[in-house]
């Protein structure tokens, strides 16, 4: 079953093309053709002339960085765009995502529908949706709200996966706790799940764990799409049934985000280390599942940062709604994941055996013999979500930019409402910990 992603925006079209690399490179690498046809399968088709192109819909209200995709990707030559899969104008959001939703939206509505429809039709049977896009400016959050919208409108009983780049905390637009309230406020009605990636920690991976002295925003999407390519390359999952997984959005959502009010998904990999540390570490998985749990339980995505021994006990144990661990590489049957069933790590009113599923794949990962992912439906985001939410509703007290909002056809109350229902999320995330 495929799965059709929709690149929003200039980030969410940057790291579209490093996610459909990584993808690519993992499945000619893995050595075994039943992955490779698999991954294949999910995530592109193939022409009469037997060329690969991505089940992708690329979408920028700027044409800049679409060009620069069709460069890059007619340049290596392996997999490529559809050309008649995009859509650009000469003329950007302004980093307001009133502009996007209330005008580009709207006013693109039918072109954006049509190819994305022409790309569903290409899918012998489709699983759901990936939208990919920032929060911080206006055409990814903007226009990707309003295109998830038109997702849910008219593919209903479809999954919807977005995925978001949250915004530096000391800022990268001056309107962005705006942009990002509204779309939080907005998408998490229409998604089935929310995958959440946070600049100011994948900042840190390539500082403290990769060792990138001058960081780029090409090494950050490369790391974020290295850990999306970590979930969405092909695994074996309890219903698969000693197959790969075909219903995989399907399965991710029933695993992690089995209840309305709980969305956001963060994301946790070991190990992470440059390239050429690879061939001289040894990897075993009772310390790579070790160290993963410890991340959990202190609420980080760096391994480096977490401490030799972690209780469950004390206020500041991070709990969580579910987990999902992937494991890739050898000896993966092998592996005991006893340790995330743990009643400890869950929130009262949910049993470890309904909370955590394990997946596997004998395949190793971009060169790792052994990789454990973990994606968590945990209390892991609220500080970045509770940091935003504070920072926008001290400009909103000030009146600040509020004018740039309205004058595109928002009313005040349709911000004070998106901003109560992040409040809300905050709270619900909260008393994940609180024991019944």
């Amino acid at each position: 079953m495929s799965v059709v992603t929709v690149q929003l925006g200039q980030c969410g079209n940057q790291v579209g093309l490093d996610l459909f690399d990584t993808l690519y490179n993992d499945a000619q690498a893995g050595q075994k053709k039943s992955y490779a046809t698999a991954s294949y399968e999910r995530f592109f088709h193939q022409t009469k002339d037997g060329d690969l192109v991505a089940r992708a819909v690329l979408i920028d209200m700027e044409p800049k960085v679409i060009k620069q995709n069709f460069s890059k990707t007619a340049k290596s030559g392996v997999w490529k765009y559809d050309s008649a899969s995009s859509f650009s104008q000469s003329q950007g959001s302004g980093n307001n995502w009133a502009n996007g939703f209330c005008i580009h939206g709207p006013r693109h509505r039918e072109v954006m529908e049509d190819l994305i429809r022409r790309e569903v039709e290409r899918c012998d049977k489709l699983t759901g949706f990936m939208a990919m896009m920032s929060v911080a400016g206006g055409t990814g959050s903007g226009v990707g709200t309003y295109v998830t919208q038109c997702l849910r409108d008219v593919y209903p009983k479809s999954f919807i996966v977005n995925h978001l780049i949250w915004p530096y905390e000391t800022g990268e637009v001056t309107v962005q706790d705006y942009n990002s309230v509204l779309t939080l406020g907005h998408i998490y009605q229409l998604s089935d799940g929310i995958l959440v990636h946070e600049n100011d920690m994948v900042n840190k991976i390539c500082s403290q764990l990769l060792h990138i002295s001058d960081i780029s925003i090409a090494d950050l999407n490369k790391v974020i799409a290295h850990q999306l390519g970590a979930i969405f390359q092909p695994v074996f999952t309890a219903d698969s049934d000693g197959h790969y997984s075909r219903n995989f959005l399907g399965e991710f959502v029933s695993a992690l985000a089995c209840h309305p009010e709980y969305k956001l998904l963060s994301m946790s990999t070991v190990p992470q280390m440059p390239s050429s540390y690879i061939p001289y570490t040894t990897f075993e998985w009772p310390s790579l599942i070790k160290h993963l749990r410890r991340m959990l339980i202190s609420n980080t995505r760096m391994e480096e940062v977490t401490g030799s021994t972690q209780s469950l006990t004390g206020s500041n144990l991070n709990t969580s709604l579910a987990n999902l661990l992937i494991l890739r590489g050898k000896d993966v049957f092998t592996a005991n994941t006893g340790d995330f069933s743990e009643t400890s790590l869950y929130t009262s009113w949910q049993s470890p055996k309904d909370a955590f599923n394990v997946w596997k794949c004998p395949v190793p990962f971009r060169k790792y013999e052994k990789m454990a992912m973990l994606v968590s439906n945990s209390q892991a985001l609220i500080e970045p979500l509770d940091n935003t939410l504070r920072k926008a509703w001290s400009m909103f007290a000030a009146r600040a930019y509020v004018y740039q909002y309205t004058r595109f056809g928002m009313s005040e109350e349709d911000l004070l409402e998106s901003f109560t229902f992040a409040e809300q999320i905050v709270s619900s995330y909260s008393q994940l910990g609180c024991k019944g």
